[in-house]
């Protein structure tokens, strides 16, 4: 039992790694301004993700039940429009405003990245440092883990219905499975925090276009995935 719950944390941080999932924890990295709130963004989607692997993949394996192909077709294709909808609002955002980002130091020490937009003609204004600095919950980052956790809750439940003899065993597995993946993406999302940082202190130029790509990568990710549903698939045969 303790080797299993073991895999399942270990596959859980694995998990991470997907693709559509690195895609959708980039785009959120875009909204936050340092390494702590990214770090938060990608927690968060793992939390969102564990919750419904819980109360879907629970409740289907107390009530031994099972997710129909067609609705994890159907849950499939909303992870891949939601991937849509994250790259374009990067995308958008990018174009919306003209970010300008450097290092912000205060009189007790602290310093963090600093973002604002403005067009190039216009002077920079010290006024742009007189703002709130806490990010606050992410929910929309909550959100995308709520969905990515629906997509994925009917392959974690092939698994487990098939491989465990107990539900509340599986219930178990799901939950140890649900923090490796919180675990896994708060350690990407560090990851990712890197080169957004790395350019934003002196290139901002560079910054800009590592932000182009990641809004056009999740489109391109998105688009993989609803190429795969069903009904894509048949309309093209």
């Amino acid at each position: 039992m303790i080797s299993l719950l073991l895999l399942g944390l270990l596959l859980g941080m694995r998990h991470a790694l997907e693709a559509d999932h690195l895609a959708a924890v980039a785009s959120l990295a875009t909204r936050s301004k340092g390494m702590r709130g990214t770090v938060l963004q990608g927690a968060v989607w793992g939390l969102g993700h564990t919750l419904t692997l819980l109360v879907v993949g629970g409740a289907c394996l107390l009530l031994r039940a099972a997710i129909s192909a067609r609705l994890a077709a159907a849950l499939e294709g909303a992870v891949g429009v939601m991937l849509l909808l994250l790259g374009a609002d990067v995308l958008l955002r990018l174009r919306r405003r003209r970010i300008h980002l450097h290092l912000h130091r205060h009189d007790d020490g602290t310093v963090h990245l600093h973002a604002h937009g403005h067009s190039p003609e216009e002077a920079h204004d010290p006024d742009h440092h007189r703002h709130a600095h806490g990010e606050g919950f992410p929910l929309r980052a909550l959100l995308v883990g709520l969905v990515h956790g629906l997509a994925g809750s009917a392959a974690l439940l092939l698994l487990t219905l098939t491989t465990l003899s107990s539900a509340w065993l599986g219930v178990a597995y799901i939950a140890v499975f649900g923090v490796g993946s919180i675990a896994g993406m708060a350690v990407l999302a560090a990851v990712i925090s890197l080169p957004l940082q790395g350019t934003a202190r002196n290139l901002t130029g560079w910054y800009n276009g590592l932000e182009a790509v990641i809004g056009a990568g999740t489109l391109l990710v998105g688009a993989w995935v609803l190429y795969h549903t069903p009904w894509v698939q048949g309309w093209l045969s």
